[in-house]
């Protein structure tokens, strides 16, 4: 690594480190007494469940009590089945004291058998019984009336003759006075976790709860019989589960009620993971003691949110290193600034997956758990390259000190100028335009050259006759074939055009036949075949109509970011896409390379890449030389970039060998590079149509079972939100700082143009993977403008998951609360994974009215031809 680097580094892991350390400051709480009043006491071990009759041995319910001897002066029950009915006796062991409880269900007959053994153990262990609860939440849970409740609470008084009650939350006893009478006192959960309120308020919140009840129940005792908070699981509107704000609730709790003399029993002695399958996530994590019997965070020490965050930021760091030492590969050229970007971007991304993934691992691994993580963590991965590519396009589009391959022009002799074979395919062109193409042509300043016009399969000969009369008038340099039956689309076209070459043309050039080029075309980009190495020269798409109104204005402003951004950086390390027009080609190399492919469907795209499998150099110049005509609607917007997606994965897979370095040939690294990067985004939209099904199916079993099904875990927002925000971001800095375009209308035009092909890329992404003979889809050109119906027709499936998405936040809205974090960043991921549809649907409107003018989105003064721009 250089010593710019190693600065560089060093400075923003400085930089992570006070981020880590400022995040985990020590925050002093007040002590934990020596005793405390009272524990829930749930014996259970991770191989438990009560729900299954697995229940601890006496052994290890013996165990936990030697554990709280000292600790507690009384533990609190829940049941009397099976070794818990022992409970008592082995508590008296070690002094401590029994709140005794009885599980109620809806099952009257074993109500009436618990209820009996309840009575019956504690009338055997009355020196240290101190209490019974016949039920918890029974009401709260409506698995019995009041009444019933009432019928099992007289007996057990009846009976005891020691304080009786039932244990619900607070709110349950303010709405049921008629049960307050039929109890000795008021046995009252205080979860103020479960109702949101937030940590600095949870205790002035139990006092407020608890001052209400005295004012509605005076003179009866109150005992709090559950108070905690969770160590883990998902936000509560303003509460946030973690280990800290445990610590900090009960240490802040303990001392108030050290003050006000509360009784109580903390919520809970020991975790129990059992509860997970009936209480989700959070169920499982009340325990001040894990699962393991061990302590959750310190007692007396000042609390830290992660204890060992000094060991998660040397990760972090390291992570970081590695992630910014593959940035930096081959990135000579970078500026300071550039470099210093990048960093920032690795220790940021290091810093967040460190973060995540600490958290997630922080819990109890179940089989759902571990598939979920490995979905995570997949997901993540993928994020961080997608950005990682994104930022280091972003670096090498603003922040060079030079370009390693800037274009240079070249002078040759006019005895040394090659002869150049023009190639102008056509499939049912309309006459006039292909009649100016050839216009244009025929007034090239290179003298050295010849067109071959080749027109497959049109069937209409009003059609092509009309081209082929035109071709000889302009002389013999022009030459016109009409060929049909001819397979292999616009590469069958080219490959019988390189028959027909003269044998003298050393060059092949391609233009398709909406291009009309500039008379210096040729004189300027020939000469770079001087060089031996050069087998590829290219200038940039162009589009001449792009005036002509707001769609095609639309159209013209996205399209100008591959060939001024992505095309300048690729060329950086010779690994241009050739084009199949406005491109130049080696007739020897073609040839040897077996001409223009017919497998995929971009033969174009196809060929570059074998010629750099062959080791040769690309030539690439940003000015342009040649505009052609958009398509005129929307859906043949949406055609070519399927077709172009399409032969990209049809590319990946045939090539995937050469591509991965696994298959031996003169790619480079950065060649083999710029070639998988540039198609990961195209690859990201397919994952990402994949994560709206799944978005969609888990909101709907969310908003029908939200007892079992929790929102998905903040992370799974964040991190396509985060993506989505990057690459816009991105997209406005980089349009408006390379002037690409020159107005916010326009980055905007481009943003929605792009985001409306994304459910289009990524049914071609799927498609290109696994099938294969998809047709060659032609672009039309000069083609009536469809009407609205047409138009929106092309957007149906958009529009469908659109709805569905829109359907899904609006349930999200009305049948669940956003106050939780959650559900509020779920609502937004909702709304956000929308935008894509309603981008798709707002250009095929637009596209449907071709009157609405460019001024839209390009000024009077900017609808002036936009200067051309350079390297």
């Amino acid at each position: 690594m250089k010593p710019a680097n190693i600065i560089i580094s060093l400075l923003i892991a400085l930089l992570t480190i006070t981020f880590w350390a400022m995040a985990n400051r020590p925050e002093m709480e007040p002590l934990w007494p020596d005793t405390i009043q009272g524990f829930s006491f749930s014996p259970m071990r991770a191989h438990h469940d009560p729900a299954k009759n697995l229940y601890p041995s006496i052994a290890e319910i013996d165990a936990d009590l030697a554990r709280l001897a000292g600790k507690t002066h009384a533990i609190r029950t829940y049941s009397v089945d099976s070794t818990l009915g022992k409970i008592p006796e082995l508590a008296r062991k070690h002094e401590i004291n029994v709140a005794l409880g009885a599980w109620i269900t809806r099952d009257q007959e074993k109500n009436a058998l618990e209820v009996e053994q309840l009575i019956n153990i504690a009338d055997k262990n009355r020196r240290n019984v101190v209490r019974v609860m016949v039920g918890n939440e029974v009401l709260l849970r409506k698995d019995l009336s009041v009444e019933q409740l009432i019928t099992h609470l007289d007996h057990a008084r009846a009976e005891l003759g020691m304080p009786v009650s039932t244990a619900e939350p607070w709110h349950i006893w303010a709405e049921n006075p008629q049960l307050v009478n039929h109890v000795d006192f008021l046995a009252v959960h205080m979860l103020p976790f479960w109702e949101g309120i937030h940590l600095d308020n949870a205790v002035g919140h139990i006092e407020d709860r608890l001052t209400y009840l005295k004012k509605l129940y005076p003179g009866k005792k109150i005992v709090i019989a559950e108070v905690g908070w969770p160590s883990h699981g998902r936000t509560q509107k303003k509460s946030v589960a973690s280990e800290a704000n445990q610590a900090a609730f009960l240490r802040r709790f303990l001392h108030k009620a050290e003050q006000e003399e509360y009784i109580y029993y903390v919520m809970e002695a020991f975790d129990q993971t059992w509860k997970q399958e009936i209480e989700g996530s959070i169920g499982a994590y009340w325990g001040v003691y894990d699962v393991y019997r061990k302590a959750k965070f310190e007692f007396t020490k000042p609390i830290v949110q992660i204890p060992q965050w000094d060991v998660l930021a040397g990760i972090s760091v390291l992570f970081a290193v590695i992630l910014f030492a593959m940035l930096s590969i081959d990135a000579k050229t970078l500026s300071y600034h550039g470099r210093s970007f990048l960093a920032l971007i690795a220790f940021s991304l290091a810093t967040v997956a460190v973060w995540i993934i600490y958290d997630y691992v922080d819990q109890y691994m179940t089989l759902s758990t571990i598939l979920v993580g490995i979905v995570l963590i997949l997901g993540m991965m993928g994020v961080i390259i997608v950005l990682m590519i994104e930022a280091h396009e972003w670096a090498e589009t603003l922040w060079i000190k030079e370009r390693r391959r800037e274009f240079k022009a070249l002078e040759m002799d006019n005895t040394d100028l090659p002869m150049v074979s023009i190639h102008v395919p056509a499939y049912n062109e309309p006459p006039d335009m292909m009649i100016e193409t050839l216009n244009a042509l025929s007034k090239l300043t290179y003298k050295n050259y010849e067109v071959i016009v080749i027109d497959n399969n049109t069937s209409d000969p009003q059609v092509w006759q009309p081209v082929q009369a035109h071709c000889q008038t302009l002389g013999e340099k022009f030459k016109f074939y009409h060929k049909a039956p001819l397979s292999g689309f616009k590469s069958g076209a080219l490959n019988y055009a390189l028959k027909k070459s003269s044998p003298q043309a050393s060059v092949i050039a391609v233009i398709d036949s909406d291009y009309c080029v500039q008379e210096n075309w040729l004189t300027d980009l020939v000469p770079q075949f001087k060089r031996p190495e050069v087998a590829i020269v290219q200038a940039p798409q162009d589009y001449r109509d792009y005036q002509e109104n707001a769609f095609k204005a639309m159209c013209f402003s996205e399209y100008r970011g591959f060939f001024h951004i992505g095309m300048v950086t690729r060329n950086e390390r010779n690994a241009i896409i050739q084009h199949g027009t406005m491109t130049m080609v080696r007739t020897k190399v073609l040839k040897e390379v077996g001409g223009w492919s017919e497998n995929t469907i971009t033969e174009d795209a196809e060929l570059g890449l074998m010629i750099f499998k062959a080791g040769h150099e690309a030539v690439y110049s940003a000015e342009s030389y040649g505009q052609g005509l958009m398509p005129d609607t929307f859906i043949d917007y949406k055609n070519q970039r399927f077709r172009w997606a399409y032969g990209a994965m049809q590319i990946m897979r045939y090539h995937a060998g050469e591509l991965s370095g696994k298959v031996k040939s003169k790619l480079s690294t950065g060649q083999r590079y710029h070639f998988i990067a540039g198609w990961l985004p195209w690859i990201a939209d397919g994952i990402n149509l994949i994560f709206n099904l799944a978005a969609l199916l888990w909101t709907v079993v969310m908003v029908t079972m939200p007892e079992k099904v929790a929102p998905p875990l903040v992370i799974f927002s964040i991190l396509p939100l985060s993506l989505f925000v990057f690459k816009i971001l991105k997209l406005f800095y980089l349009y408006r700082g390379v002037n690409i375009v020159m107005t916010f209308r326009q980055t905007m035009a481009a943003a929605i143009s792009g985001l409306a092909l994304s459910h289009t890329i990524a049914k071609a992404m799927w498609l290109g993977l696994f099938t294969t003979g998809r047709p060659f889809l032609r672009t039309p050109k000069m083609e009536r403008s469809a009407v609205l119906l047409k138009a929106v027709s092309a957007a149906l499936e958009e529009v469908f998951i659109m709805l569905l998405l829109w359907s899904s936040a609006a349930a999200v809205y009305f049948y669940l609360s956003l106050d939780s974090l959650d559900l509020l960043l779920w609502f937004i991921v909702l709304l956000v994974q929308s935008l894509p549809y309603v981008a798709t649907l707002l250009m095929s409107v637009i596209s449907a009215f071709p009157a609405l003018r460019s001024e839209l989105f390009l000024s009077r003064k900017e609808i002036e031809p936009v200067n051309r721009l350079s390297n």
